[in-house]
């Protein structure tokens, strides 16, 4: 007797069958292929079995391809990445591995890991999998991944060609199956029981761990541990003291997760890739270009991209917190008592791929004020334009006072000003901090109370600018022991600190005191 489905999982169900559906007619044998001699079939197989690359391309072109949505037709094809292969090589060749495939988002990470490399070893001359368990954030999230699994051993009819029908027993939505073959799959929740992590004398010999951390949990030290534990315990103890393969794949969401506490553990193989190289570059270039890279990173921001992209997670609230940031209406330039603004354009000067930072505060009572501002991935000729045209936009009764770290005025950086200057006919007036500096972090955390007393503002004008943005999530992100770009909050430091001492010495008023006449003690 069939159970009885939720509404929910009569609604999965209809979606797994429309995506099987799919597979199937995406995967039909092409007539050359239908006719090959019994000889050119088992080369052909042969071949596709022993390089993953072209194993993925014949067998899975219906996930490598770009289609058009209103037509359906192929737009491009997608290749897999190095990275992909080389992680496809590792497991196939370590048949006891404990490893941390630590990939960006939309990376491919649960497609390859869960569904590629499975069917991949299953299919090998000799079967290297007999036991597969899934394990996901819930138990429904497990047995998702479980069912793109299943359609493609069922429906996929360049498998079932080359290799027989694999339908047998189970359903995914069970949260296991087997296939003729005789292999099985499991799907767990994060920290359930692994009851049924046996098939008769069977244990399981691969374990994939999908991406079981997120946000709530990693806030809660704890909570992390005690999966920390259960991964190691219960998961791990699951293997036949510990031989197969055991992988967890997922980003590095924060440095007090799962994920970071499986990295960190001795005997681990980690993979980290990162979405873009030093320059900006993607690594799965077939995936992605560079400005449509740069164009994701744009919309959801600096801490976001580093997060989920960069495997550089920054938390909120160490120096700087949120609600200190501050708009308002920006005065008439010749309103302020003093004006700075004050540049940090990066050790690589000479590339795009640091950011570069000017920013223009002013002094008005008490009140600091960020009037206008430039954080950007670009050259030293893009930002020494930007000054120069924040130059030439002051009115004539404004003087702003031009600095920048000694340090920085190198001889690149001074010819890129001294070819502006040729252009424009004049020198800029830009003078360098020649400040003996404390640490970089000591001198930001000093100016924090400023921001915490609500003596700064951000000019509520350029609020949705991304300069504005860039700069904002930098100072958020700023804490000791990161490695975000920091080069906004140094650069508002240098600016407030010649403001800062300006004020000072405005504010020392000398005072005349008479001498008294000295008294006679004797």
């Amino acid at each position: 007797m069939a159970r009885k489905l939720s509404a929910d999982q009569k609604e999965a169900l209809e979606k797994w069958k429309e995506h099987c559906r799919q597979v199937q007619s995406m995967t039909e044998v092409s007539v050359s292929v239908a006719r090959e001699s019994p000889v050119e079939r088992d080369r052909r197989i042969k071949r596709l079995l022993s390089n993953y690359n072209e194993f993925c391309e014949y067998y899975f072109a219906h996930f490598l391809t770009l289609r058009d949505k209103a037509t359906g037709e192929v737009i491009k094809t997608i290749h897999n990445a190095p990275f992909h292969t080389q992680a496809a090589l590792k497991i196939k060749n370590t048949p006891n591995l404990k490893a941390v495939f630590k990939w960006p988002r939309a990376h491919a990470k649960s497609t390859h890991i869960g569904v590629f490399i499975p069917i991949w070893l299953i299919f090998q001359p000799k079967r290297l999998i007999d036991f597969m368990v899934t394990v996901g954030k819930s138990e429904d999230s497990a047995v998702r991944l479980l069912g793109d699994l299943q359609a493609e051993l069922e429906y996929n009819q360049k498998l079932i060609a080359d290799f027989g029908e694999q339908k047998n027993l189970g359903s995914w939505l069970d949260g296991e199956f087997k296939t003729k073959g005789g292999a099985k799959f499991l799907a767990v929740g994060r920290g359930q029981s692994p009851r049924g992590l046996r098939d008769r004398e069977a244990r399981p010999d691969y374990i994939h761990i999908d991406d079981i951390d997120d946000d709530a949990l990693c806030r809660n030290e704890k909570l992390v541990k005690d999966l920390t534990d259960w991964v190691k315990e219960a998961l791990f103890g699951a293997l036949d003291v510990g031989r197969g393969r055991f992988i967890m794949v997922g980003n590095l969401i924060s440095k007090t997760s799962v994920l970071a506490n499986i990295c960190a553990s001795k005997g681990v193989y980690v993979s980290e890739i990162k979405a873009v190289d030093a320059d900006g570059n993607p690594v799965w270039k077939d995936k992605w270009t560079k400005e449509e890279a740069q164009a994701y990173k744009d919309f959801v921001g600096y801490r976001a991209w580093e997060k989920e992209m960069m495997h550089n997670p920054i938390k909120d609230g160490t120096i700087f917190r949120h609600e200190w940031i501050r708009f308002k209406k920006i005065l008439p330039l010749d309103k302020y008592n003093m004006l700075v603004c004050y540049t940090d354009p990066s050790f690589k000067s000479t590339t795009a791929n640091d950011y570069k930072a000017s920013r223009l505060w002013g002094k008005i009572g008490t009140e600091l004020h960020l009037i206008d501002c430039y954080v950007r991935q670009d050259t030293v000729s893009g930002m020494v334009r930007w000054l120069y045209n924040l130059y030439e936009a002051l009115p004539d009764n404004v003087v702003v006072n031009f600095y920048m770290e000694a340090n920085f005025m190198q001889d690149i950086i001074l010819d890129e000003f001294a070819a502006e200057a040729a252009m424009r006919g004049y020198h800029l007036p830009i003078m360098p901090d020649t400040r003996k500096k404390p640490e970089k972090i000591q001198r930001i955390e000093a100016v924090s109370p400023l921001w915490e007393r609500g003596r700064v503002f951000y000019n509520e004008a350029l609020k949705d600018s991304p300069d504005m943005q860039v700069g904002i999530d930098q100072t958020l992100s700023l804490e000791r022991g990161s490695r975000p770009h920091d080069d906004a909050p140094d650069a508002d430091e240098g600016a407030i600190w010649f403001l800062q001492r300006s004020a000072r010495r405005d504010a020392f008023e000398p005072v005349t005191i008479p001498r008294s006449h000295p008294k006679n003690y004797w």
